[in-house]
């Protein structure tokens, strides 16, 4: 085996690495045939005569780590700030501590290693040098040491014989050192963590490595899924997507994956396209160029991804497409907002666990009540370091219709609803007759400013009170026919 991730020789260091430890030796010293591991110490200075390897401590606990992960925890909001894309790679974790197992074992089962295959096992380094002297290493390796400073870089450098070429490489310490994690990243170490970890912070370092220079960003994708037919899902994933692209000011991507009945093209008075079709049909061509083509621009900041609303095809499309289409359209906007239709099938289910965030929309009545319950609970179960699904109720308030209160609603399901939507069936038919947004057709309705207000909430930002950029030229469909 060669020594995979040492990208230079161990017999010098660095010159900055030098003066850090002190003068060179004199001139008339005899320099050593055999590589001397640096001595490293805890904050605070160095000492001038280090204790030997035998008598470090293994620092089990490590109250600065614990402080340092217990602040990352409280800053963080859960899945918030970790929108990350990894690729098809085999990781393989080598833990020591019962937590950092543990953590690990629920960075394994996250949506955003969903395409990657991890294992994990106790042992640390020790036994990830047993491992890999018989057989190839993958992509990635993270192990753990709680092991003193030089113990840690000798047991890095027998872990690197037996590395193959081209092998990330994680280590989770026990301290948190600027010189420990200097030399290590010297020596070709990818990253280093300090013990005890959060599953978020393992995802967030994965993610690093391999992020893609040539993407600035990942897009956030907000999935919309009604909890029953007719309960407005589509109508409110549109108008909250219209109110970020034009309230907010976010270029923002609508794909409408319901193919046979979708309703976006009608919604945005534009012509149904196979936008969505053609890209799942070759989801391995897509590039910038194919995607800016089956893209309709709405306005300066929406685009559409139309369904061809047709019955022409049974629309037999393998879940790994969705999949693939999902990730190539998120490297084209920060938001992207997946209107899903009423169905279930392998590729929703993936969907569903695989958004950045989920909302569900509900009527209050007793079937969007129990649909709601069995979608919630199974996003909670399929996404176990995220928040749970938001809940909209919609259509709040029909004249003479019985309805579950919206605190009942919300506590048989454990969330509070984050929306309320009126019904306004005046305001919501006029504006589907004329291909508007409710925004664009009566802007001062409670429905207007409902949708505002749930951009901000799925976006994460303030509004930010930008005039409207509809593209000229389109009049309604059906303008005439409902005119006055």
């Amino acid at each position: 085996m060669n020594n995979a991730f040492a990208p230079q020789p161990y017999d010098e260091f660095e010159d900055d690495l030098d003066l850090d430890l002190g003068p060179p030796p004199g001139p008339g010293a005899t320099p050593d045939t055999d590589r001397q591991p640096l001595q490293f110490t805890a904050s605070g200075g160095l000492d001038p005569a280090p204790e030997p390897a035998s008598q470090l401590p293994a620092a089990p606990f490590n109250p600065v780590g614990e402080l340092v992960a217990g602040a990352a925890s409280a800053l963080t909001p859960v899945g918030q700030a970790v929108d990350v894309s990894i690729p098809r790679i085999a990781i393989h974790i080598f833990a020591e501590r019962q937590d950092t197992l543990a953590a690990a074992e629920r960075a394994g089962q996250d949506r955003r290693l969903s395409r990657t295959t991890t294992q994990v096992r106790l042992g640390g380094v020790a036994a990830a040098v047993e491992t890999y002297g018989h057989e190839p290493t993958p992509p990635l390796i993270v192990v753990e040491c709680l092991s003193g400073a030089q113990d840690l870089l000798n047991e890095i450098d027998h872990l690197a014989q037996v590395c193959d070429q081209g092998t990330k490489v994680v280590v989770i310490g026990p301290t948190n050192d600027i010189l420990l994690y200097r030399e290590l990243i010297r020596r070709g170490v990818s990253e280093y963590l300090v013990a005890p970890i959060q599953p978020l912070q393992l995802i967030a370092a994965i993610g690093g490595l391999f992020n893609d220079p040539a993407q600035p960003f990942v897009g956030r994708t907000i999935a919309f899924v009604g909890a029953r037919g007719g309960a407005g899902a589509s109508a409110v994933a549109h108008n909250t997507a219209y109110a970020m692209s034009e309230r907010i000011g976010a270029n923002t991507v609508i794909v409408d994956y319901d193919l046979p009945f979708g309703t976006a093209g009608l919604d945005f008075n534009q012509d149904p396209l196979n936008g969505v079709a053609d890209a799942l049909g070759q989801p391995e061509r897509l590039d910038q160029t194919l995607l800016d083509r089956m893209m309709v621009r709405c306005t300066d900041r929406l685009s559409l991804f139309a369904a061809p609303a047709t019955l022409d095809g049974d629309w037999d499309i393998a879940p790994e497409a969705f999949e693939e289409v999902t990730t190539r359209i998120r490297q084209t906007a920060p938001f992207v907002v997946l209107d899903l239709p009423h169905l279930w099938s392998g590729w929703m289910r993936r969907t569903l666990i695989a958004a950045d965030e989920v909302v569900v929309v509900a009527t209050p009545d007793l079937a969007s009540l129990r649909n709601a319950k069995n979608m919630m609970d199974l996003v909670r179960q399929g996404r176990p370091n995220d928040a749970p699904p938001r809940l909209v109720l919609n259509q709040v308030g029909v004249p003479g219709r019985p309805e579950i209160p919206a605190k009942d609603f919300g506590a048989a399901l454990g969330v509070h609803p984050s929306l309320i939507i009126p019904f306004e069936p005046k305001v919501f038919g006029a504006a589907g007759n004329n291909g508007q947004m409710i925004l664009e057709a009566a802007a001062r309705s409670k429905s207007a400013e409902a949708f505002q207000t749930l951009a901000q909430i799925v976006s994460r930002r303030e509004i930010a009170a930008l005039p409207s950029a509809r593209k000229p030229g389109g009049k309604s469909l059906f303008g005439k026919l409902f005119k006055r």
